[in-house]
């Protein structure tokens, strides 16, 4: 693993050029969802391209509907009106329809259509001149009089404006632009054209065809502008929170270099922090042992005990330090090796057992035979195990009870437990003691000092092993600690001393962990 250097405490402290390019790009998606949202005027402010695009597509889509229905309409035309002015009016019908292709395309085809009010009224007028063609065809089929065809090119023509009412509906003045000429050529033909029995019918009819295009355009502008505010939201949305993933991104990234850089200035303070102390610790202890001498003055020797005592716990802290940091940093190198589980925590029994003694603590067994050895670091494995026994000695009240627990796991793993009969630790201090410097009420009204680190520390080493800790605790119940280790660190590929037989022994010890 590489060292801290300039380069990463800069980055700690300055802004990355790519990820300050990334901010930068969301902070202007925000904005610009933002503007969408809150912009007014005509075209709805910041949708007035969106709505423009919408209608360009749908007529850059339409054409070949467009050209069907031209020639379908005047394929009809012809018998009733002469070929001449039909394929004229063919023509200029077919010029129409490219004209508005074109300029839909051109329009499609920009990234940036800006300034877009210049297309919107080339299109507003490219729809007037589409207008006034179909107007035509209608002044041409009525003006010789050819009543048996008024009927059915009514029809068709009003159709041929609902069509038209539709594609055009995201653009209202192209709306009334395309529909106005051919509904007022009908209503003047009629109006202007010898009177019959059905004037005022046809008048209102084509009068209410036109208002019911004209709320159905509306109708589909509305539903036009209503997805395009819901998508504006919903971009909106995404920006704010791919933001707030950046910006959390970047504080953990922050944070993350400052703690590994601060874990890695501790883990080299090893001799720095330790050759000051050596010396306090051994001119202190000659001191206090008189060696070269009795103190002239008794309270010296009461300063000299003092002084090797507080240097004995200040070592012990900085040890204690320096393995948290070393684990966080991922600088603990495990030494591994075949050990026994159970007898290192036999070992540490042992070691404590004058300490519980002196406080009438009784320390129980429940260890299962024959385990196999296990692969594991033997003093990580050991510091755990002298780490959970002080614990517990240390939180259980005189005339307590210690109870160890060694064996199998329901998955064919390794587990130790430790449990006692001390106070417990409330629910919600559990996370406060599982974190560095943490400890509990109880613990700093009844227990000797401590430096809240002895429970990271493990949890550390075991998951460096590939295990779980858990703590379970109750007031007024105790408290018990468990170590799990995996399957994979216990040696069952080697053959057991006896053969078969020390095999099935081994296989009919293995029940779940209480």
């Amino acid at each position: 693993m590489s060292e801290v250097t300039a380069e990463m405490i800069a980055r700690g402290r300055g802004n990355v050029p790519k990820l300050s390019n990334e901010r930068r790009r969301l902070a202007y998606k925000v904005r610009e969802a933002r503007e969408k949202l809150t912009s007014g005027g005509e075209g709805h402010g910041a949708f007035e391209t969106d709505l423009v695009r919408i209608y360009a597509e749908n007529r850059f889509n339409g054409t070949l509907r467009s050209i069907l229905l031209v020639l379908v309409v005047a394929g009809l035309t012809m018998f009733w009106a002469p070929s001449v002015f039909v394929l004229g009016w063919a023509s200029a019908a077919l010029m129409a329809v490219g004209a508005c292709y074109l300029a839909t395309r051109a329009f499609l085809r920009r990234a940036d259509p800006s300034p877009i009010s210049p297309w919107r009224r080339r299109f507003v007028l490219l729809e007037f001149v589409s207008g006034l063609v179909w107007a035509g065809l209608a002044f041409i089929l009525m003006r010789d009089g050819a009543a048996d065809a008024s009927s059915g090119l009514l029809a068709v023509l009003l159709l041929v404006g609902a069509f038209n009412a539709m594609t055009t509906a995201a653009i209202p003045y192209a709306v009334h632009a395309v529909v106005g000429p051919l509904s007022a050529t009908i209503i003047a033909l009629e109006l202007l054209g010898p009177p019959h029995a059905s004037l005022m019918t046809t008048v209102a009819f084509v009068i209410g065809a036109e208002v019911f295009f004209l709320t159905l355009a509306r109708r589909l502008y509305d539903t036009s502008l209503g997805a395009l505010y819901a998508q504006a939201e919903k971009d909106g949305l995404i920006a704010e929170l791919e933001q707030a993933k950046s910006n959390s991104d970047e504080a953990r990234r922050r944070a993350e270099e400052a703690n590994l850089a601060k874990s890695r200035f501790l883990a080299t303070m090893s001799h720095e922090l330790r050759t000051p102390l050596n010396a306090i610790l051994g001119f202190s202890e000659v001191m206090k042992n008189e060696l070269f001498g009795a103190h002239t003055v008794g309270a010296y020797r009461d300063y000299s005990n003092d002084i090797h005592a507080s240097g004995q716990h200040l070592l012990a802290l900085i040890n204690e330090i320096l393995d948290l940091s070393r684990v966080e940093a991922g600088r603990y190198e495990l030494k591994e090796d075949a050990i026994s589980l159970s007898a290192i925590i036999e070992d540490c029994r042992r070691l404590l057992t004058l300490r519980a003694e002196k406080r009438a603590i009784a320390i129980d067994e429940m260890i299962e035979p024959d385990l196999p050895r296990i692969w594991a670091d033997e003093r990580a494995i050991r510091q755990v195990a002298l780490n959970l026994l002080t614990n517990a000695i240390k939180f259980t009240p005189q005339g307590g009870q210690v109870l160890i627990k060694v064996g199998w796991t329901s998955t064919g793993g390794q587990y130790f437990s430790v449990k006692d009969t001390g106070p417990g630790i409330p629910e919600s201090e559990i996370p406060i003691v599982m974190s560095s410097f943490g400890r509990g009420t109880l613990a700093q009204k009844n227990a000797d000092e401590g430096s809240g680190l002895g429970l990271p520390i493990v949890k550390g080493l075991v998951e460096l092993h590939g295990g779980a800790f858990t703590l379970r605790s109750k007031v007024r119940e105790g408290t018990e600690v468990i170590v799990i280790l995996p399957p994979e660190r216990v040696m069952t590929a080697l053959p057991q001393l006896g053969g078969e037989r020390a095999r099935e022994t081994a296989r009919a010890g293995r029940r779940p962990a209480a």
